[in-house]
């Protein structure tokens, strides 16, 4: 090998010291792991609260999202493995980048350049990806409103079944589940660009008490990952029989005996709360000596 060069394994250490860590964690002599998780949980989420019907369909159809949404943006059938193959990986970064309320610079923080995707084609891509969810992108500025209306009214308003409201100095958002979300000391200002925008005191990137600025689309991913953790919870309750030893983001570790079947314990993690009883759940997993991804 020549001087300079390393080994593969070497190349990134701290991404193969972590993997190694994982694997530390063995379940009990006779015993098990289950790692369980959800299928594209903020996506459903995001769709079930914006009322997305086409995305929706496309998970209860079972169906890959990316092709869906390539194929919704661009006009015509695309599949991951067929025809126009070539959009699905288009799909794919819109929908991990957009969500949100991204843009072009989400895009190339998501690695758009990096997959070969020339800087030109960007912005099409954003314009493609909101006009073919039109809900999603109504649905961050109806939570901007609402907010705005809550913070300088000083009163109740609710969007598809999220309400807002400011008592004792906060700003509150009352997810499906009960839980509130709460942020301290909400007041209107002005952005970089002049136009209004809601700002609250929390830790920032910093990691410094200051004052933090937000908008429509953050909140919306604010709620989107608080609901999609209220689900987690209530599947942990769902499976409280089961010997839980830990849960990663949308995943949860169980310790179990040999005999407990996988699609079970599958079935059981994704029935819908009682709370939002109509959202499309899927959670897949697979049988492990050791912790790992999958």
């Amino acid at each position: 090998m020549y001087p300079g060069l390393k080994a593969p394994e070497m190349r990134d250490i701290p991404d193969t010291l972590s993997q190694l860590i994982r694997t530390a964690f063995v379940p009990r002599t006779g015993y098990k792991f289950i790692v369980s998780d959800f299928s594209a949980i903020e996506a459903r989420v995001l769709a079930y609260l914006a009322g997305e019907t086409w995305r929706s369909k496309v998970f209860a159809e079972g169906k890959d999202i990316y092709c869906a949404s390539a194929s919704q943006m661009f006009g015509v059938p695309v599949e991951k493995h067929g025809l126009n193959s070539h959009l699905r990986q288009k799909g794919k970064i819109a929908e991990l980048a957009l969500g949100y309320g991204g843009s072009v610079g989400a895009l190339i923080s998501m690695g758009a350049l990096d997959m070969g995707l020339p800087e030109e084609d960007l912005q099409p891509l954003v314009n493609a990806w909101r006009n073919s969810n039109p809900m999603i992108t109504a649905f961050w500025w109806d939570v901007d409103r609402a907010v705005k209306a809550a913070i300088t009214q000083r009163s109740k308003t609710e969007v598809r079944g999220i309400q807002f409201f400011y008592k004792s100095g906060m700003l509150f958002i009352q997810l499906p589940s009960g839980r509130r979300l709460a942020y301290v000391k909400p007041r209107i200002g002005t952005n970089q660009f002049g136009g209004e925008s809601v700002t609250y005191e929390g830790v920032g990137s910093t990691k410094k008490w200051e004052r933090i600025e937000s908008y429509g689309p953050k909140f919306v991913e604010n709620i989107v990952q608080a609901i999609s953790r209220d689900i987690l919870c209530y599947a942990m309750k769902t499976l409280r029989y089961c010997f839980i030893v830990g849960h990663v983001h949308d995943e949860l570790i169980i310790e179990c005996d040999s005999r407990v079947d996988l699609k079970v314990v599958c079935e059981q993690m994704g029935r819908p709360p009682d709370w939002m009883p109509d959202i499309l759940l899927h959670a897949d997993g697979y049988e492990t000596q050791f912790y790992k991804k999958d």
